[in-house]
């Protein structure tokens, strides 16, 4: 996609973060370093569990009052997410507040950032959100932008290998497997929940599985979510080596693209597996296109 369009974001939770410990107590509970935040930058980062597995992902940045943090997340973290990061605020100045139904979300890209946008990277390339309370009318220079449908918003961030809660981040993963070290983890901001298991998984290089973009090697091929992969061969074992996370449909009716999940060094870019609902039910074959990591 090379042409300017918009993205409605409105059902996003959403929270504002206030008091005086408000970034030294969010520090404490997401991957990434939350002082980097600004009134017109937002960053990216994961939620984890004392394991060091992912409860949610959300974007950050400050409020132009200077007083206070926004934050959203998808719209089924809403209750979960938000009491996680709750959970921890107890001698803190801190006060967290669910604002979903006050504001409203849009999300720009391939267009000059207008007043009041936040820098903010969702689909794998630069965009720039704006938010406005609800009943607010969308600037002309936005509203007369494309809108994009959720089909074709999931079409454009599969084909761009960025990873979905819940589809490719939950609780079974961390984020290093998901290729999120560059974008979402900082590793010199100090301690958070998780951050020890992760920083071993860093050193050691070892985590279970990677996540990788593939693509059928016919049109006709249907893939589904929830399918496993097989590596191909006479000799190839019969146990699975993965599992799809996400399909969609490239434009045009054309192959199936997707991402998926595989054993860290199973495969390399273009590797041919198997794919199916399991071994003795096999419907075709998929190739790796690329290894997810940022």
């Amino acid at each position: 996609m090379s042409t300017a369009a918009r993205i409605d974001l409105s059902s996003r939770a959403k929270w504002r973060l206030s008091g005086g410990d408000r970034v030294r107590y969010l520090n404490g509970q997401v991957t990434n370093d939350v002082r980097r935040a600004t009134a017109d930058r937002a960053v990216y980062a994961m939620v984890t569990d004392i394991k060091g597995r992912i409860c949610g992902d959300i974007m950050i940045h400050a409020d132009p009052d200077g007083q206070s943090l926004l934050l959203d997340a998808e719209p089924d973290l809403r209750e979960t997410l938000g009491a996680r990061l709750e959970r921890y605020i107890i001698a803190d100045d801190a006060v967290l507040e669910d604002i979903s139904d006050e504001w409203q979300i849009y999300h720009v890209l391939e267009a000059e950032p207008t007043a009041g946008s936040v820098n903010c990277s969702r689909l794998g390339r630069p965009g720039w959100d704006l938010w406005l309370p609800v009943g607010a009318d969308l600037p002309e220079s936005i509203r007369s932008l494309p809108l994009l449908t959720d089909p074709e918003v999931e079409t454009l961030r599969i084909q761009r290998g960025v990873p979905r809660y819940p589809n490719e981040l939950n609780q079974d993963v961390f984020p290093p497997e998901a290729g999120l070290e560059a974008l979402a983890m900082d590793f010199s901001k100090g301690c958070y929940i998780g951050q020890e298991v992760l920083s071993r998984i860093r050193t050691t290089g070892k985590m279970p599985r990677e996540l990788v973009q593939w693509s059928t090697t016919a049109a006709e091929t249907e893939v589904a979510s929830g399918d496993h992969l097989f590596l191909t061969g006479e000799n190839a074992p019969s146990k699975s080596i993965g599992v799809v996370t996400s399909v969609a449909r490239s434009p045009g009716g054309g192959n199936c693209v997707g991402l998926a999940y595989v054993k860290l060094g199973a495969t390399e870019v273009d590797s041919v597996l198997l794919v199916g609902p399991d071994m003795p039910k096999i419907r075709s074959l998929i190739q790796i296109t690329a290894h997810c990591r940022k």
